[in-house]
């Protein structure tokens, strides 16, 4: 049974009051045992008339020796925790310090644990980072370099359907660059919101006609950068009511709401149909948000994660006809632009397909 403070308290956490075991009660334990040893010692040298240079001598050995034992207890955890704190500065995040005690040491031994586990992480996301990006970069980077080696070796002539090719090949490295600023901004958070108030429904009808203007233009060929080419799949827009207006950054609702319709596009059946819904919130000005498809769905384990970095999906067969892989990116940065006004997004529940719930406060209540 751990019905002790210990027990009690999260991971992480520090130790509320006093411990039983803590450093404090073992310190304050130290002293009482040596006063009684020494008091007991005095108490016997009265009565058995024994020099009390004998006593002293006693009561000083057995002091230190309980003294020694306390604190080897207690700077033994330490040199772990130095040893586990070095191997995390030359690099080695695998480490990590036993944390079965119940005081302040195993408090701060649960945080180098804690730490080690963040470094560890993030470390691991570095590494995919540089993995992603070397194998996005690669495909156009190959492609483009094909096209003009042709051109130079006379294989294939400069006319514009040539010159085309090519400047396709460009545009799917600007569109990665350009989703790499956005994850450099999301590290850094130097986006300024630039909020005002706008109509809903031209709004949101824009954003849908651009997804299949651009989808049309891209058509057949892959984007490298994670934008869907299918014409395939039919764009629904429902908003009420239908004046309903809206007080955040257009730009960043644009990165939102653009991202949500590309994934729901990839994870859409043939022929596939994605609605997005705009509600007003509960407070003035305020948006819900919803981005539906008629997809496989996302088990509900993966809910948590849909929205982390470089994370495609689980599912046996993630993506349409005529779309890619993604970088894994979209979802992040969709995260990320409705932290920045404050806002919730997450997973929903749906009776069918993948249900992407958006929530933006509006314009903040004045203090009266």
């Amino acid at each position: 049974m751990n019905d002790g403070p210990a027990a009690r308290r999260g991971p992480g956490e520090p130790w509320a009051g006093v411990s039983p075991f803590s450093i404090k009660t073992k310190l304050g334990a130290l002293v009482v045992i040596s006063v009684l040893i020494t008091t007991g010692l005095s108490m016997i040298a009265v009565r058995t008339q024994t020099e009390l240079r004998f006593i002293t001598v006693f009561s000083m050995i057995a002091t230190l020796l309980i003294t020694q034992f306390v604190a080897h207890s207690l700077t033994a955890p330490l040199d772990e925790m130095n040893a586990v704190a070095r191997s995390i500065s030359h690099g080695d995040y695998t480490r990590r310090v036993r944390d079965n005690r119940r005081d302040e040491l195993g408090d701060l031994a649960e945080t180098i644990n804690l730490m080690a586990d963040e470094l560890e992480a993030q470390d691991q996301q570095r590494k995919e980072l540089v993995a992603n990006v070397s194998h996005e970069l690669r495909t156009p980077i190959a492609g483009l370099r094909a096209v003009l080696e042709n051109v130079v070796d006379g294989i294939a002539e400069a006319d514009p359907e040539t010159m085309r090719t090519a400047l396709k090949q460009t545009e799917r490295l600007g569109r990665l660059v350009e989703t790499l600023l956005d994850l450099s901004r999301l590290d850094n958070g130097v986006v300024p919101l630039r909020t005002r108030r706008f109509e809903v429904w031209p709004y949101l009808s824009g954003v849908l006609k651009e997804a299949n203007m651009v989808a049309s233009a891209r058509g057949g060929m892959a984007s490298g950068s994670g934008s869907h080419t299918r014409t395939d799949v039919h764009l629904h827009l429902d908003v009420s009511p239908p004046e309903l207006t809206a007080h955040a950054d257009p730009e960043r609702i644009h990165q939102v709401v653009a991202n949500l319709i590309d994934n729901a596009i990839k994870h859409s059946p043939p022929h596939g149909r994605v609605t997005v819904k705009a509600r007003r919130g509960n407070h003035p000005e305020s948006l819900v948000l919803e981005v539906l498809d008629e997809g496989p769905g996302i088990p509900r384990s993966d809910w948590h994660r849909v929205f982390e970095r470089f994370n495609r999906g689980a599912v046996s067969r993630p993506h349409g006809p005529g779309s890619d892989g993604g970088t894994g990116l979209g979802l992040a940065i969709a995260r990320w632009a409705v932290d920045l006004h404050g806002g919730r997004i997450g997973v929903a529940e749906s009776e069918r397909g993948c249900r992407i719930l958006v929530t933006l406060p509006g314009q903040p209540s004045l203090p009266s």
